[in-house]
């Protein structure tokens, strides 16, 4: 990506979604007042059929946009909800079975800590994408952040997109915003009061 692209939006559930509250008015305000690129269903529940009611009406909301909608791990309910693809929150470990299962044309990322070496690994792999993070203090992963080098040192030698998430700040956009492919935001933003002004404001410190 060139230093003159701004990144692409990319867009993580909150880990409770309730159909009945205002999540899905607030999702569909923000899919039509932003570009987004994607949205990742990113649930705490376990419950395949809580998860399957919320996956219809996600995806339905981000089909509607022309979103594509990924779902994390849950790789065996893509096909079953038609959704886009999957995020493995594995590294490289089940890149080549996610692959297998859904097929060349399906979505396939994977979140890869602070780690070159695993991003490298998920890459050669087949991922569609790689995420680091957590890019600001979080409780993401083990903590361990990213700095901004790496994705100065990726965007220069590696051509899979690169994805940066973890408590995204206007400090840190400003800085790593040049050297990305798409931002992921989440609670960042679903934790204000004005979802879209916050997201607003943020995308505005990048370059």
């Amino acid at each position: 990506m060139s230093d003159t692209s701004q990144p692409k939006i990319y867009l993580v559930s909150p880990p409770e979604i309730k159909l009945s509250s205002a999540f899905p008015e607030i999702l569909i305000e923000t899919l039509t007042n932003f570009n987004v690129a994607c949205f990742r269903l990113q649930l705490s529940s376990q419950d395949e059929r809580e998860i399957g009611k919320i996956a219809d009406s996600m995806r339905e909301i981000c089909h509607a946009h022309d979103v594509a909608i990924v779902i994390e791990s849950h790789m065996l309910l893509v096909e079953r909800f038609g959704l886009d693809g999957v995020h493995l929150s594995d590294g490289s470990k089940n890149i080549a079975k996610a692959r297998k299962l859904l097929g060349k044309d399906a979505i396939v990322g994977a979140f890869c800590g602070a780690s070159r070496h695993v991003g490298l690994s998920a890459g050669e792999a087949g991922a569609d994408y790689i995420s680091f993070g957590p890019i600001s203090s979080s409780d993401l992963n083990d903590g361990e952040l990213i700095e901004t080098d790496l994705f100065d040192w990726w965007s220069q030698v590696i051509e899979v997109p690169v994805v940066a998430e973890g408590r995204l700040t206007t400090e840190k956009l400003s800085e790593i915003g040049p050297f990305t492919d798409f931002l992921a935001f989440g609670q960042e933003i679903w934790d204000s009061d004005n979802p879209s002004k916050t997201l607003r404001k943020l995308m505005s410190a990048v370059p």
